[in-house]
């Protein structure tokens, strides 16, 4: 008996939520193309995303300045 090859995963493209393949054979994965890819290193570049976090000793000083 023989196992059946695993189902590719299927998710939403994390900019334009177009569906795509997560697997090896998609090299831009999780999302569907270079563009997308590159909006997205875009976003991150132009700090667009950003981590919420408390603020620091530092941060403090440097707003004294």
């Amino acid at each position: 008996m023989t196992t059946p090859a695993p189902r590719p995963i299927e998710v939403a493209c994390p900019t334009c939520g177009e569906t795509t393949l997560y697997a090896a054979s998609n090299p831009f994965r999780p999302f569907c193309s270079a563009r997308c890819q590159g909006q997205d290193f875009g976003a991150w570049a132009n700090e667009a995303y950003r981590v919420e976090a408390p603020p620091t000793t530092e941060d403090q000083d440097e707003a004294e300045r």
